[in-house]
């Protein structure tokens, strides 16, 4: 019951978002622990939010996303992984089975929310606001898509499966936002 009124409200909050000022941190997200995990508690920060996945050609992605986290979580960063299943069935585990996966292989340790669609009319609130608000490039076209918000909770970049999170290109932005 708890999951569908944070639904409901986040929904409420991105319908209104044609007459007010929305940004990220209006967000909420479940984590994989099954507990609200509000992206307001992560304001004045940078957020890296990727859709994530466990059998995906990029799921190596998930040493680099953990090599960012060390490096940028002492300078008011967040990194957020949100599993999905919506591309290709490559994450069709349990919470608690990705959660494992991922802690075994690859010893993730930053925040993971519990699988949502992060495409398409269902997607989590978060990501319809993130498509209306800064255009089709926010919406993920596939696993391992990033979505980089400033301090002030406005999308500022995305970067492709493609693009590595080590990059100079996601780096270079990370360190200018942090600074």
């Amino acid at each position: 019951m708890r999951v569908f009124f944070i639904f409901f409200f986040q929904l409420f909050i991105y319908s209104s978002a044609m007459t007010s000022n929305i940004n990220a941190y209006d967000f909420r997200f479940v984590d994989i622990s099954g507990k609200e995990y509000s992206l307001a508690k992560s304001k004045g920060k940078v957020i890296m939010i990727v859709n994530v996945a466990s059998n995906c050609g990029f799921t190596k992605q998930y040493n680099d996303l953990q090599w960012i986290w060390d490096k940028y979580k002492n300078k008011d960063f967040i990194l957020i992984g949100v599993p999905s299943n919506d591309f290709g069935s490559q994450e069709p585990g349990t919470n608690s089975e990705i959660k494992n996966f991922c802690e075994t292989n690859f010893k993730v340790n930053f925040p993971l929310m519990e699988k949502a669609k992060v495409k398409g009319d269902n997607a989590h609130p978060f990501y319809l606001w993130a498509k209306n608000s800064f255009g089709s490039s926010a919406e993920p076209k596939w696993n391992f898509h990033k979505i980089l918000i400033d301090k002030n909770g406005k999308i500022v970049d995305t970067f492709i499966s493609l693009i590595n999170p080590r990059s100079e290109k996601i780096t270079k932005k990370i360190d200018k936002l942090v600074n």
